[in-house]
């Protein structure tokens, strides 16, 4: 496979390789993030295609048939998802394995989703590397590959392979993603649109305690955004230290809670500058601002324009 990083402006490219029987679920947590996080930082960073092996339509499992952009043969990109959901088993002959084969060469990784590691495993593509699969398959997948280091985690990154075990855990890996490449304050608009507060994503299985105090503190920032807390006062509400809780947002957020609240404010003023009538001095008191001009600052510090100038872009 090519070397996979996130190192130019240029927006990644996404395969989206598709079988029947694939899973709508895991194919909408996979893209959905995605657009959210074009439309939210107003950039193309991400373009994703559908593939298919022959080209042909795919049907999911409950019916739905995508037909694809071209066939998986003509396509490269930064990253090739797998996902053949149910009925994998009956995919992984060697016209698959040939296939993924090739696109190894073509695409600078290589993720199985769902039950796509068990593909990209027959295709000898996972010899040597960590990696996950949907729980229901883990012991069955270790038995079968035991030159793959089988991990019962959400989502495994091991260098350019890539491996996550169900249509929840696609979701978390592609917020990780995203926080990554682009910045923890990206991946948390995300996760507001989606109403999943907080930071789950972790690899292996859900919030543990500090993600809950993260959770109730940005649940409490979000409550009081035109007459903002203290940091202090929110720490104590959440049942600990101004200290604690920088640590455990820095370790969840990759920010310390100031700029965190801030980010929340100034998205909630970018809201209401594109969707209402209101004035700058309105939107600022409405986000916890004494002025107008200091709320354009970092308006401007943030999203690199001001609340008029995209107002009148809107227009």
């Amino acid at each position: 496979m090519r070397n996979w990083s996130k190192t130019s402006a240029a927006p990644q490219q996404f395969g989206i390789l598709l079988f029947d029987g694939f899973s709508n679920f895991c194919l909408a947590n996979t893209v959905e993030p995605l657009r959210a996080a074009n439309m939210l930082s107003g950039r193309s960073l991400y373009r994703w295609q559908f593939l298919t092996l022959d080209g042909q339509a795919a049907q999911s499992s409950s019916g739905l048939t995508v037909a694809p952009h071209q066939p998986l043969s003509r396509a490269a990109g930064d990253l090739l998802a797998v996902m053949p959901s149910y009925g994998f088993e009956g995919h992984a002959g060697w016209v698959t394995q040939q296939a993924l084969r090739a696109a190894a060469r073509r695409f600078g990784a290589l993720a199985g989703f769902d039950t796509g590691s068990w593909l990209l495993a027959e295709a000898g593509l996972l010899e040597g590397h960590r990696a996950t699969i949907h729980w229901e398959e883990l012991t069955g997948f270790a038995e079968r590959f035991p030159e793959v280091e089988v991990r019962r985690e959400r989502f495994v990154i091991d260098g350019n392979c890539i491996t996550c075990s169900g249509a929840m855990a696609a979701f978390d890996l592609v917020m990780h993603m995203i926080g990554r490449d682009h910045g923890e304050a990206l991946a948390l608009e995300v996760s507001q649109l989606f109403m999943t507060r907080g930071s789950a994503r972790n690899h292996a299985g859900g919030a543990g305690p500090a993600s809950r105090v993260v959770n109730r503190a940005l649940a409490l920032m979000q409550e009081n955004l035109e007459e903002p807390l203290p940091i202090a006062e929110v720490a104590r509400r959440c049942g600990g230290t101004q200290k604690a809780l920088e640590a455990r947002m820095r370790a969840d957020l990759g920010a310390p809670p100031q700029t965190v609240y801030r980010r929340l404010r100034l998205n909630l003023a970018r809201k209401l500058t594109q969707e209402t009538d209101l004035t700058v001095a309105e939107i600022a008191l409405r986000c916890g601002y004494q002025t107008p001009a200091a709320m354009t600052r970092a308006f401007r510090e943030t999203f690199a324009t001001t609340p008029r100038r995209l107002r009148r872009a809107g227009r």
